[in-house]
């Protein structure tokens, strides 16, 4: 079976475990232990009555809540299957500029997407500041925050000169969710100041709900409207409609989550910082890239084999190879497992 490009491929790793798919521990794909929220469930057995009708080809009442959620008008927001059907729309307007730079280690959707539609890419490392000056008015800027694989927060701040630079920018901030409020740095609450900025949300890592595909976009209308020509109609099932509306609203969740996660990582992290070997950098979102002086694909294969725990390697990642590999922050006794594993290993 083919090495997976995505963290959370369960089949593959059951087959290198000889075990059920259930047996994995899965610190692989980046999603929240906690969810998916007891609301969310119960919105989605509130629907399935309604399985026979087609939904709503606008998606007007999961508009209307991601804007008072956000405090934005509803014609700013554009729900998708998942962030990555949205990516893959934005790829398309990329592609029509000059190049797109990406700041990288780059999650592997943006060069898919980018490659569809033979877009010039240009890659600038995250550790390089893009120059003052440098000729990009004919470009587009595509970035994660925080930062995806090294879990890195860029301020507000440090993002929105490249808003008078670039032709286009896109910033897709799927782990920002697990950021507090008063840390959050998300550019959604200036998205309607500039006509050439795109910002990308996912609901499926936050709540725990991958397997319903749900993410949506915030940029000008008439952007918006260019793209719901390009796509499929009804991208969004009935079922992602009702857990999103009733999650967005799930207060209690959110506090819960945002409570849970600084005291968990810092334990995990205190915990691979004293594996020999082993060294983890800081995080701001619910996962660590852990640098290792073994091979990682090897390690991976060890856990695999005698603990039935699944690491997302970072081969995927060209600029890391296999020296790194990244591991979701779950609950404790999660954790603990993964960090008496990795001493034996």
């Amino acid at each position: 079976m083919r090495q997976p490009a995505h963290g959370g491929n369960l089949a593959w790793a059951a087959a290198l475990a000889g075990c059920p798919p259930d047996a994995i521990l899965d610190f692989s794909a980046s999603i929240s232990p906690l969810g998916p929220p007891n609301s969310a469930i119960a919105a989605i057995k509130s629907q399935i009555g309604n399985l026979k009708h087609y939904p709503d080809p606008n998606y007007s009442e999961l508009r209307l809540a991601l804007s008072h959620f956000h405090q934005l008008p509803s014609e700013w927001i554009l729900p998708g299957n998942g962030s990555a059907e949205l990516l893959t729309l934005i790829g398309r307007e990329l592609a029509q500029l000059a190049a797109t730079i990406l700041i990288t280690p780059a999650f592997g959707d943006y060069y898919r997407t980018l490659a569809a539609y033979n877009a010039k890419v240009l890659e600038c490392p995250l550790s390089l500041v893009i120059q003052k000056g440098q000729r990009t008015k004919d470009k587009g800027l595509l970035l994660n925050n925080p930062h995806n694989p090294t879990g890195k927060l860029f301020s507000r701040d440090s993002i929105l000169p490249y808003l008078e630079q670039f032709a286009l920018v896109v910033v897709d901030e799927a782990f920002m969710d697990f950021v507090p409020p008063n840390e959050e740095q998300s550019l959604i609450p200036v998205v309607q100041e500039y006509p050439n900025l795109v910002v990308l949300r996912s609901l499926t890592k936050f709540y725990s709900l991958p397997g319903l595909r749900l993410g949506y976009a915030i940029a000008h209308p008439d952007c918006l409207a260019k793209w719901q020509l390009w796509r499929d109609p009804w991208p969004v099932n009935t079922l992602a409609v009702a857990a999103a509306i009733a999650a967005l609203q799930d207060t209690e969740f959110q506090q819960q989550t945002w409570a849970w996660l600084p005291p968990a990582r810092n334990q995990l992290f205190q915990g691979l910082a004293k594996i020999p070997g082993l060294q983890p950098q800081a995080s701001a979102a619910n996962f660590l890239l852990v640098e290792s002086q073994e091979s990682t694909s090897q390690l991976q294969q060890q856990l695999l084999n005698y603990h039935q725990i699944l690491i997302r390697d970072c081969l995927s990642f060209k600029e890391l190879g296999d020296r790194f590999f990244r591991v979701a922050v779950r609950e404790e006794s999660d954790n603990q497992r993964l960090l008496a594993a990795l001493k034996e290993s």
